[in-house]
């Protein structure tokens, strides 16, 4: 069962070896999975779109999964960008499209206070493209609007639906020293 998922991650090499759209013609190479200097025994954040939607707002629903070589894959329902900005150019800011596909470095999972937007839920867990792109001030965070009101979705973030989960996220990522996460489109 583990070697069938990996083989699966093996495929998305193939899939993150093309340029992102709009960078075609950077100086950079484009980053792929294959150039990742992640070992075999690291563990890796897998964002991809699914077909489903939110019941009221209509934004899709993504699915983060958590892979671990001798472990189950953990799996938690997410959202990326607005219901109705999922075909925004998603490499300009501003766009409140999803995440463009490609390789991001995790930061520290952080807990957020009394002084930061309440938007973002409880943890904070920043993430830093390893490809040109014009997004930035990216994170891993609860969307607490999921499903709600108007609010529903995220800038741009990966905002988790659920509270418990992201609590479960945040501490499967502190003690499996998860530093990648590799967005599909």
């Amino acid at each position: 069962m583990h070697s069938v998922r990996f083989g699966a991650l093996a495929l998305l090499i193939s899939a993150l070896t093309m340029p992102a759209k709009g960078f075609e013609n950077d100086a950079q190479p484009h980053p792929t999975l294959a150039s990742a200097a992640v070992s075999a025994d690291a563990s890796l954040l897998v964002l991809e779109r699914t077909t489903r939607r939110l019941s009221r707002t209509a934004d899709p629903i993504w699915v983060l999964s958590l892979n671990t070589p001798g472990k189950s894959t953990q799996s938690f329902e997410v959202v990326t960008g607005r219901a109705h900005r999922q075909n925004a150019d998603r490499h300009r800011t501003g766009t409140r499209a999803p995440l463009p596909a490609g390789r991001y470095s995790l930061g520290p999972v952080e807990p957020l206070g009394p002084g930061d937007p309440m938007e973002l839920g409880p943890i904070w867990i920043g993430i830093e493209p390893l490809f040109p792109t014009g997004r930035g001030h990216l994170g891993i965070h609860l969307d607490p609007s999921a499903n709600r009101d108007t609010n529903s979705g995220t800038l741009g973030c990966v905002g988790l639906i659920n509270r418990a989960d992201m609590f479960h996220l945040a501490s499967l990522i502190e003690q499996r020293q998860v530093r990648e996460l590799v967005v599909l489109d």
